[in-house]
């Protein structure tokens, strides 16, 4: 029997049960570049209905690429550098060779210094276990350096194919999409979204006669915080254009809210400067630390919304991590946003149980 496949996701097609990923009417299934009923609503009404996929499942597709030959693109969300790593990456990509492709560098002040960022980025993937053969800064919704990572593609894989590999939400369907368009001058080939897990099976795009780009599902990570709140507010949180940092000075003992998902507690230092890169939309308030804890019980839903919660999650269901920097630093909450700090000063960072939170010498210029 002839199995088809929703060429926006590619899920295999099927008629029998809408929760599950494929599903169309059965008077379509075997109809020519068919998309599903789940890319359909995401396409023409920028919705999805919730598809039954364990994560498991995803590991299990992206372990099937292990034996077959090709190279990697291993796409980091300049944004989320620690939500962008994969559980088992060795084991997923065997000996291929490996691009690391920091994404969406349009997002950050035109004064960041690049070569600081590759640098953080290829430290955190050594201090990981993982091997990088190139390591690049993109940004695939505006085509900044596309050219180059075209000639490193072409240099590295030699006429196999190219996996495109990344957790949710790092770009690899913009991505790709970019680069079928710059080879091909085929437009939109891939289904794309802000809505976590879009691409649900391997999906092969043939570039020549020996040769396709494949993207892969892109891996749930439960250390991102866009799992912590919905799709709506996700679309909020989510930096859509340069950031532009503010900057607030404070003294021991004051707090700031970022929005209703983050704390940061200056707990012992001298006066000294906080800068926040993050979504315009989001909300960034300065109180006392001894006070903080009532105004957030207060407040989480009004002064420091969008996005909306259910509960007063940094009261009910948090984790806080100390830090005591050396040097100015960046304070990485996942998919949420950076925060410099002067050196030598210690603070607390709240956040909702389970969201990453790391430590790095700065990107950014000092203030």
């Amino acid at each position: 029997m002839t199995m088809y496949k929703c060429i926006g996701c590619g899920a295999t097609l099927q008629s029998e049960d809408k929760t599950a990923p494929g599903f169309v009417p059965a008077s379509r299934l075997t109809e020519e570049d068919v998309i599903c009923q789940r890319c359909f609503r995401l396409k023409n009404y920028n919705e999805t209905p919730d598809v039954m996929m364990e994560s498991g499942e995803f590991m299990a597709m992206l372990n099937s690429i292990y034996e077959k030959e090709g190279i990697v693109l291993k796409i980091i969300d300049v944004f989320d550098f620690k939500g962008s790593l994969i559980p088992s990456f060795n084991r997923i990509v065997g000996n291929k060779r490996v691009i690391a492709v920091i994404n969406k560098i349009d997002l950050l002040p035109k004064s960041t210094n690049m070569n600081r960022v590759i640098s953080r980025a290829k430290k955190m993937l050594a201090d990981e276990g993982i091997t990088a053969n190139e390591t690049i800064a993109i940004s695939a919704i505006k085509g900044h350096n596309l050219d180059q990572l075209l000639n490193l593609v072409s240099k590295e894989a030699k006429g196999q194919d190219i996996y495109i590999v990344g957790t949710t939400n790092v770009g690899k369907s913009t991505l790709i999409n970019k680069l079928i368009e710059d080879s091909t001058g085929e437009k939109d080939v891939i289904t794309t979204s802000n809505i976590p897990g879009t691409t649900l099976g391997l999906i092969d795009i043939p570039i020549s006669e020996t040769q396709s780009f494949i993207d892969t599902p892109g891996v749930v990570v439960d250390s991102q915080i866009a799992h912590f709140i919905s799709p709506k507010d996700l679309k909020v949180i989510m930096p859509k254009k340069e950031i532009k940092p503010k900057t607030f000075q404070l003294n021991e003992g004051q707090t700031l809210f970022i929005s209703a998902l983050a704390r940061v507690d200056f707990v012992k230092g001298e006066r000294s400067s906080f800068t926040v890169y993050a979504s315009d939309k989001i909300k960034i308030h300065r109180t006392k630390t001894e006070t903080a804890t009532d105004f957030y019980g207060k407040h989480y839903n009004t002064l420091l919304a969008p996005p909306e919660i259910e509960h007063p999650v940094l009261i009910l269901d948090a984790e806080t991590v100390s830090f005591r920097t050396t040097e100015r630093s960046d304070v990485l909450i996942s998919g949420l946003t950076f925060v410099s700090v002067d050196e030598d000063v210690q603070i607390d960072v709240t956040v909702p149980k389970g969201v990453e939170v790391s430590l790095r010498p700065s990107v950014f210029k000092g203030v």
